[in-house]
């Protein structure tokens, strides 16, 4: 397997949520970092980890290999989170696409919208005064694409509880 084109550790991916988590969002999109992060009115979204692209080698090993590197990261950060926040909840992203709105123009508020484009599901922790919402998941915008874990922060009333 290629090297990862971005790699954390548990301590420096725990880093970014906690900066994220108290910085105040941005009047307008802006991006980090060769996008790595990105904000806008409401949200945050940051990648803790990348995996390679599959351009060269989409073979299920290499693919499994990269799914469970990211896993096991996205598991580790779950037991601290839940230590701090309680158990997360599961949120389907699918009725976020818009499907089965009756509003022919619905477009989910961000990071939502971004989110329901490169994943299913995400594990979200509503942390007490904040005012915010706190996602992880692991998407993937394309199967030759990198895999990415994912950490996505909103304001709380964009996401019903």
């Amino acid at each position: 397997m290629q090297n990862q084109r971005l790699t954390r550790s548990t301590n420096d991916q725990l880093s970014v949520i906690g900066s994220l988590i108290a910085l105040p969002f941005p009047d307008q999109e802006e991006q980090q970092r060769d996008g790595e992060r990105w904000s806008g009115p409401g949200y945050h979204l940051a990648v803790l980890r990348e995996s390679q692209d599959f351009w060269e080698d989409r073979s299920t090993e290499t693919v499994e290999a990269a799914e469970q590197a990211l896993e096991g990261d996205l598991a580790v950060l779950a037991v601290v989170l839940t230590n701090r926040w309680a158990e997360p909840e599961t949120v389907d992203l699918w009725p976020y696409l818009g499907f089965d709105s009756p509003d022919p123009d619905f477009v989910a508020p961000e990071p939502l919208n971004f989110l329901c484009g490169v994943a299913g599901s995400m594990q979200v922790w509503r942390p007490a005064a904040t005012g915010r919402w706190l996602a992880l998941t692991i998407g993937q915008a394309d199967p030759e694409f990198p895999l990415q874990l994912l950490a996505a922060f909103g304001e709380a009333s964009s996401l019903p509880g």
